[in-house]
């Protein structure tokens, strides 16, 4: 079992930048891909970003305003969002796809975008 604990969220104003941290109770070096998703009241989980290897993808929503990034020696996972819109407001997840083919997901952390 793998634990994945997520981290960073928060109220921001329009405009503003948060970074979302995932940290894994296993090494993440054997993961297949990771990614970030979002969920917001009364919408399907959607996509935001994943990782597999080097590369990277982005929902269109949000290219060219977040970043999606993994530090394997510290076994975490990152989204960096910066130009906020009130439209990001979200229940975000980290999900986990590890080699072997089992998927994690984590318990979500709350972002908020409001003046």
């Amino acid at each position: 079992q793998v634990q994945l604990v997520e981290s960073g969220g928060g109220l921001v104003q329009p405009g503003g930048s948060l970074r979302l941290s995932c940290a894994a109770s296993r090494s993440i070096a054997s993961t297949y891909s990771m990614g970030w998703y979002r969920q917001a009241p009364g919408k399907q989980r959607e996509l935001v970003a994943s990782i597999t290897g080097d590369l990277t993808n982005y929902a269109d929503s949000v290219k060219g305003r977040f970043t999606i990034s993994r530090d394997n020696a510290k076994n975490t996972l990152y989204l960096q969002m910066n130009s906020l819109k009130p439209e990001d407001t979200a229940v975000y997840y980290c999900r986990a796809r590890y080699n072997w083919g089992a998927i994690y997901w984590g318990q979500g952390t709350q972002v908020t975008v409001s003046s």
